[in-house]
């Protein structure tokens, strides 16, 4: 080979690189593939089975968002409202995956809601923290009845679902009087935050320490909904001092803890738990425990508010999951 031939074969390998560099620095860089993202580049825990239809925010704060799937009908639709878990300091919508489709495919319009944790409502001045996701969740309700027009939904039908803190949102919008202000100059807060029903999983029914301990003798949770840390210094656990505070905090505990608020005229609530009840003794998982589910539904017995309890191995069961609990009762009242 000569050595212009050469130097020509050269510089084209040479010009092929230089080419490629230069793409390669043009490109938008790849996100990791083992990473689930949505179409801004968020990061979720899980994939989705379908993108939604809809995602808009119900407040100014950047965590106020509401993601949206429509059910494709001629006639409004009822709405299922899903509350993600987290215990208020994580998680995000796409826990709604495995309620999603069975809800659409019945009918049923879905929204999964975003809202403010513990940290970000502390820095908003709100107290206590726990007020603001459930505030939010109120609010993102009344949204979607704002929608109700344009989204196709029965504003009559609407029910509530979640997992762990989200469950615990759940029940205590089911329990709460209304909030709705039909004389608010603002639209938004005019509509109902009353709900149909309520099926939650893994629920936290009480945030009173007393009643959690009692019930739960390994319980840990809670502290955080109240602003209430650990005392290092002294090696004083976050939930012995939140024991401790409960006096101090009773007025809080009495309008946060979903338990104190259960009345006659509540809506009916599903309970749902991976493992039985073990009232009085160490549990697997204490932040999920069933004997959460055992006290509240002898609670609602007690005020003639419908509660079903499942569990492995639990009597009578007329729903298996939440998806079938919610098709009972937003279905059986078209």
């Amino acid at each position: 080979m000569n050595i212009t031939l050469l130097n020509a074969l050269l510089l084209v390998q040479l010009t092929s690189l230089l080419a490629a560099a230069e793409s390669t620095r043009s490109e938008k860089p790849k996100l990791p593939s083992y990473i689930l993202y949505d179409d801004n580049g968020e990061r979720l825990k899980y994939a989705l089975p379908a993108q939604p239809d809809e995602n808009v925010a119900y407040g100014s704060h950047r965590k106020q968002m509401i993601y949206f799937w429509r059910a494709k009908s001629d006639r409004p639709t009822p709405l299922l409202v899903y509350i993600h878990g987290g215990g208020w300091k994580s998680g995000d919508r796409s826990v709604v995956r495995n309620m999603l489709m069975p809800a659409l495919h019945a009918g049923i319009s879905v929204a999964s809601v975003e809202y403010r944790n513990i940290r970000e409502s502390t820095v908003d001045g709100l107290l206590p923290p726990v007020k603001g996701p459930m505030l939010d969740c109120a609010r993102a309700i009344q949204f979607c009845r704002s929608k109700s027009k344009e989204w196709n939904l029965d504003k009559t039908r609407v029910a509530l679902s979640g997992g762990s803190a989200g469950a615990c949102t759940s029940l205590w919008l089911a329990f709460h009087d209304e909030m709705g202000d039909p004389n608010s100059p603002d639209p938004i807060a005019r509509e109902s935050t009353r709900v149909l029903c309520a099926a939650v999983t893994g629920a936290q029914t009480s945030l009173d320490p007393h009643q959690m301990r009692k019930w739960i003798p390994k319980i840990k949770y809670g502290a955080h909904a109240f602003g209430i840390a650990e005392d290092a210094k002294k090696k004083i656990s976050s939930f012995q001092m939140f024991h401790d505070a409960r006096e101090r905090i009773l007025p809080w505990i009495k309008a946060y803890s979903p338990y104190e608020l259960v009345t006659r005229d509540d809506p009916p609530v599903g309970l749902f738990y991976s493992t039985p009840p073990n009232l009085g003794h160490k549990d697997r998982d204490p932040t999920h425990s069933a004997n959460f589910g055992v006290k509240l539904k002898e609670h609602c017995d007690a005020k003639q508010v419908k509660c079903e309890l499942v569990y492995p191995g639990a009597p009578d069961i007329i729903n298996p999951t939440a998806s079938d609990y919610i098709k009972t009762y937003l279905l059986s009242s078209q």
